[in-house]
C-alpha cells in the first residue's frame, strides 16, 4: 500500500439505483491527524479591497460564497473533501510525477477544495474556480502540521447531481475528463489517459519542450506527465485498480451502503491502517431529480469500519456542529506563526475523544466490542432508513433536520459512554 493515500469515488446512473449519483471518499491522512466536521454559512463580502486568509497565503474575496459542510484537518483553513447548498461534491488525492512539486508556500489542494464549494453551484463551475486560482496564485506548501516535509500536487474529484469532472494537475497544468454515466475513482496517480475534455492551454507544448510528448503519438496525459505505464492502470497492484474493481463489481447495483462498504474494505488498502490512516470517510447521495434533497453522511472519525455514518441536509438555520469541532485558540494558532509548526495543539473534538476512547474498548474487550459494534450499525441503520424514507417521500422536516447531524453525533457519544462506563 502506498504509504501516503486517499480514494475517491463516483458512480453514475445507469451504474447506480434510482436515478442517484453517488459520491464517495476515504481521507487518508497521518495517523494521530483530528479531521473535523465544520459548517459554514452563505455570506455576502460588502469589502471587496478586504483578502481572505486561507492556510498560508491571502487571497482575494468574492462577493458571494455559498453554504458548505466541510471535513478537514483540524489545523487548516481548507477541506479534504466536502459539499455545499447545491449539490456539488469535491475530494483531491495527492499526486506526483514529472513536474517538481513547489514548496514555496501557496494555495493547498485543501484549499481549492473549500474554495471551489464556496464559489460554485455546479461541478464545471468549481472546475473553473480552482483552475483560474491554480494559474493565479500556483499550488505549494506543507500538508502536514507533524513539521515533515510533505508537499505534492493534486487531483480533485468533482461531482454534482448532472455530472462529475476529474481534475488532474502537474504544478500550473491541468486536464479533465467528464463522467456523465457509469463509474469512475482516483486515488494517488494521475489517471487522465487521452479522453481529456478539457485543459490547460499550454499543457501539450510544455510537455513537448520538456521532451515528455514527441508531438506525433496520441497525447496521453497520465503517461506523459508522470511514469505511469497507463495500459496496465486497471491491473497493476495498488488502491486505484483496487478500487476500479470493486466499482465494476458492483455496477448496475451501487447504492450509497455499496459504497461505505467500499470505503470499508481492508483488504483491498482502501480503508488504510499504519502511520498513513482512514482518518475521515464521507459519502454523498445526489439525486438526479432537483425535487429530492441531496444527503450527505460523514464519520468525522478514523476507520470507517469502526464509524457510523451521519447524515447531513442542508436546510436553513443550521447551527455549528460542536461536537465535531476542533477547539479554537485564543491567541493565534500556532500554524498561522512562523515559522510554522513548532508547536501541536491537542486538537481533539468531543466526538473523537470519545471515539479514541471506544476503540481502546473494542481493540481489548471481545464482547463489549461486540456489544459497542453492534449498537453502532443499530444506529446507522436506522438512519439509513430514515434517510430513504425521506427520498422517497419528498418530505422533509425542517425542524427536525436543522439538528439532524448533531443529534446523530449525540447518539454516537452516547454509545460510546454506554460501552465505556458498563
Amino acid at each position: 500500500m502506498e504509504p501516503c493515500s486517499c480514494d475517491t469515488f463516483v458512480a453514475l446512473p445507469p451504474a447506480t439505483v434510482q436515478n442517484r449519483i453517488i459520491f464517495g471518499k476515504n481521507s487518508d491522512r497521518l495517523c494521530d491527524e483530528v479531521q473535523e466536521v465544520v459548517y459554514f454559512p452563505a455570506a455576502v463580502h460588502d469589502n471587496l479591497r478586504g483578502h481572505l486568509k486561507c492556510t498560508y497565503i491571502e487571497i482575494d474575496q468574492v462577493p458571494e460564497t455559498y453554504t458548505v459542510v466541510l471535513s478537514r484537518p483540524a489545523w487548516l483553513w481548507g477541506a479534504e473533501m466536502g459539499a455545499n447548498e447545491h449539490g456539488v461534491c469535491i475530494g483531491n488525492e495527492a499526486v506526483w510525477g514529472r513536474e517538481e512539486v513547489c514548496d514555496e508556500e501557496a494555495l493547498l489542494g485543501m484549499d481549492l477544495v473549500r474554495l471551489g464549494l464556496e464559489r460554485a453551484d455546479t461541478a464545471e463551475k468549481a472546475l473553473d474556480v480552482i483552475v483560474d486560482l491554480l494559474e493565479k496564485y500556483g499550488q505549494g506548501g506543507n500538508c502536514s502540521e507533524d513539521g515533515m516535509a510533505f508537499s505534492y500536487h493534486n487531483s480533485f474529484l468533482i461531482a454534482d447531481r448532472n455530472e462529475a469532472w476529474i481534475l488532474e494537475t502537474a504544478g500550473k497544468y491541468w486536464a479533465a475528463e467528464k463522467k456523465k454515466e457509469g463509474v469512475r475513482n482516483i486515488s494517488n496517480q494521475l489517471s487522465i489517459t487521452t479522453k481529456i475534455d478539457r485543459e490547460h492551454p499550454d499543457m501539450r507544448n510544455y510537455a513537448k519542450r520538456k521532451g515528455w510528448w514527441d508531438g506525433k503519438k496520441e497525447f496521453d496525459f497520465a503517461a506523459t506527465y508522470s511514469y505511469i505505464d497507463t495500459t496496465k492502470m486497471t491491473i497493476s497492484p495498488g488502491r486505484y485498480c483496487e478500487g476500479y474493481k470493486l466499482l465494476n463489481k458492483h455496477k448496475g447495483n451501487i447504492t450509497f451502503e455499496t459504497m461505505m462498504e467500499i470505503l470499508r474494505d481492508k483488504p483491498s488498502g482502501i480503508n488504510m491502517e499504519g502511520e498513513f490512516l482512514t482518518t475521515a470517510s464521507m459519502v454523498s447521495i445526489l439525486p438526479q431529480d432537483s425535487k429530492f434533497p441531496c444527503i450527505h453522511f460523514f464519520t468525522g472519525t478514523p476507520d470507517p469500519e469502526r464509524s457510523v455514518f451521519k447524515p447531513f441536509i442542508f436546510v436553513p438555520n443550521i447551527s455549528q456542529l460542536l461536537d465535531t469541532s476542533s477547539p479554537t485558540f485564543e491567541f493565534e494558532d500556532p500554524v498561522k506563526k512562523k515559522p510554522h509548526f513548532k508547536t501541536k495543539p491537542d486538537r481533539r473534538h468531543p466526538l473523537y475523544q470519545e471515539h479514541q476512547q471506544a476503540l481502546k474498548v473494542i481493540d481489548n474487550k471481545e464482547e463489549k466490542a461486540k456489544t459497542m459494534l453492534e449498537d453502532m450499525r443499530k444506529l446507522e441503520k436506522e438512519l439509513f432508513k430514515e434517510m430513504e424514507s425521506i427520498l422517497q417521500n419528498k418530505h422533509l422536516d425542517v425542524d427536525k433536520i436543522v439538528n439532524l447531524f448533531s443529534q446523530c453525533t449525540k447518539d454516537e457519544i452516547r454509545i460510546y459512554k454506554l460501552n465505556i462506563s458498563s
